[in-house]
């Protein structure tokens, strides 16, 4: 903490009101997420997880510039504090944002008690929030050269096979046949957006107005074809097949998965017709993700608790995607 400190006053010189202390927040199954305190102040501290990843996946550097960017439009995003690429400091490079008062809406019982009006409101503000991220023009907000999007699906599903290569330990029956039919005829994609990349209700602050706060775990955004948040966001409507239990898109109020692209469609001007693909894509990324964590979990490399029942996760997503893909 005290090398922290020191780097931080320099950073920000005037932040800091006395010692600081500081602890893990629950939830973060991927990069490491701090709140951090003087007693009177507190900030958020983002660094990539320990062990075993793949370079390009944790980029706190890119979390930072787009949160950043994003400040002045009508996305809601955490103030961004400092970024330190110097790894002496906490062992990897991280950045500092400011704390956000909000709930992470998760699950069926966190969410219902609000009831079905207040369920469907949030709901709602967070599928037309999606279609305002993607609605920024990147180069308005220095964004133009944050991504690469030609060819971008193309590189996705070669990315995560590299990254389910790097991740394999144990034979997963499917995941194989969906990537070679997800390589096999990717689309040539729409025109290019900001887009988040692990788009959820549970990576979204709720205050206690039911407004969104803040759109958080930026760490896979780019500049590509929006319909990938799109597809990622159907997956996760879909979680109950991961024997997670009810989620919060199953409380009462919340739109079907038909209504949410729906309103997107009507929100974007979109064409979601193609949107099978998309699905695939996002259970493949989520099925190589969860993988990953799995294999850090066996080799002792996580850090909390819930990490046992990971694994047996990811062959309802693999099957999920070869349905979606087959259609």
């Amino acid at each position: 903490m005290a090398r922290f400190a020191a780097w931080f006053d320099d950073a920000c010189p005037g932040e800091i009101g006395g010692p600081l202390r500081g602890h893990l927040i629950a939830g973060g199954r991927s990069n490491l997420t701090y709140e951090v305190t003087d007693g009177t102040r507190s900030w958020v501290v983002r660094r990539p997880p320990l062990g075993h990843v793949l370079a390009t996946a944790h980029d706190m550097r890119r979390e930072y510039q787009v949160i950043t960017a994003l400040r002045d439009t009508d996305v809601p995003v955490p103030a961004a504090y400092a970024y330190c690429s110097d790894p002496d400091v906490l062992g990897a490079p991280f950045y500092v944002m400011a704390k956000v008062d909000g709930v992470p809406y998760r699950t069926a019982d966190q969410i219902a008690p609000l009831g079905p009006a207040r369920v469907r409101a949030i709901a709602e503000r967070m599928i037309d929030t999606l279609a305002r991220l993607h609605a920024v023009d990147p180069g308005a907000v220095g964004l133009g050269e944050f991504g690469r999007p030609e060819g971008f699906l193309a590189r996705q599903v070669r990315r995560w096979r590299k990254q389910l290569d790097a991740s394999r330990s144990r034979p997963v029956e499917g995941i194989d046949e969906l990537h070679a039919l997800l390589a096999a005829n990717p689309p040539d994609g729409g025109a290019a957006a900001i887009v988040h990349g692990d788009y959820r209700l549970d990576n979204i602050l709720v205050n206690s107005d039911d407004e969104l706060a803040a759109i958080v775990d930026w760490e896979m955004a780019t500049l590509a074809d929006p319909l990938t948040d799109v597809g990622l966001l159907v997956v996760y409507q879909r979680m109950d097949m991961l024997h997670e239990g009810p989620m919060a898109s199953d409380a009462p109020g919340y739109p079907s998965e038909e209504e949410v692209l729906a309103r997107y469609a009507e929100r974007s001007g979109r064409d979601l017709s193609g949107l099978g693909f998309y699905v695939a894509l996002a259970s493949f990324k989520l099925a190589v993700i969860l993988e990953g964590i799995h294999f850090r979990y066996v080799h002792g490399q996580t850090v909390g608790e819930g990490f046992e029942s990971i694994g047996e996760r990811v062959g309802p997503l693999v099957a999920s995607g070869l349905a979606a893909i087959k259609q």
